[in-house]
């Protein structure tokens, strides 16, 4: 399990792409998770989002997005590392 945690909706856009093996495989401290509902109602369906370690990242776009995650973890890393 890594020390970043992603959440993600498999109703939410962002499963477009194979988010949980990107992310781990250039985040190894990362370990996404996806679940049924997030309790989100709705949002999933209307823009790619997801939650990293607690906040709720979100973008117009797919690839928005996840650039947006891949910026949080390296902040959340960098106050978790040192």
């Amino acid at each position: 399990m890594g020390i970043v945690v992603v959440e993600i909706c498999d109703g939410s856009l962002i499963t477009e792409i194979d988010v949980e093996n990107i992310l781990e495989t250039e985040f190894p401290e990362v370990a996404v998770i996806e679940s049924s509902c997030l309790s989100f109602c709705g949002m999933c369906a209307k823009r790619p989002y997801a939650i990293v370690n607690g906040k709720r990242i979100f973008a117009k776009t797919t690839v928005e997005c996840l650039e947006k995650i891949r910026d949080n973890i390296k902040e959340e890393l960098a106050v978790l590392m040192g």
